[in-house]
């Protein structure tokens, strides 16, 4: 079974987002979709509100398949992730070109850290590649429609927390 990692803050998670899972989707087994809390981002969300609003997004408004998608939350490294569940490959999106010098940099720490690890890049599709999760936060604060960025259960969980 090919099984990767897709790793992220997914504060709040994006149609952007969901776009790149779909595609690996197409390529993987499974995908286990791993948020974390990193020390030098500050979250709108808890960790486990992240956790319910991947899950709610994921397999209640999208009815995408549980059994080819594993929602968890992590606090070590990438590559300890992809160990314990036997996956070679870490996925990760890409918007712009901005994005890229960075994920270049990290699939490189990455494959220095275990050189069986791969990353692969995947871009959404052109209708999503601007969307952000610091975008969709700020317009929802603003009183702004965001029901084009993120499923439903995210607009709600978002204006619920305005």
């Amino acid at each position: 079974m090919k099984i990767a990692i897709y790793p992220g803050t997914f504060d709040p998670i994006t149609y952007g987002h969901i776009d790149v899972i779909r595609k690996s989707l197409n390529v993987f087994d499974k995908i286990i979709v791993a948020t974390t809390d990193n020390v030098n981002k500050s979250y709108h969300f808890s960790i486990e509100d992240r956790l319910r609003i991947i899950h709610n997004s994921l397999f209640k408004d999208l009815k995408l398949s549980k059994s080819k998608i594993k929602v968890i939350s992590f606090d070590n490294l990438t590559i300890d992730l992809c160990k314990k569940f036997k996956a070679y490959t870490i996925i990760r999106g890409l918007r712009a070109v901005s994005d890229f010098e960075y994920e270049f940099q990290l699939a490189g720490m990455n494959k220095k850290l275990n050189s069986k690890i791969e990353t692969m890049f995947l871009m959404s599709d052109v209708e999503n590649q601007i969307i952000s999760s610091k975008f969709v936060k700020e317009i929802a604060n603003l009183g702004g429609n965001i029901e084009r960025f993120v499923t439903r259960s995210t607009v709600k969980m978002l204006k619920d927390k305005i």
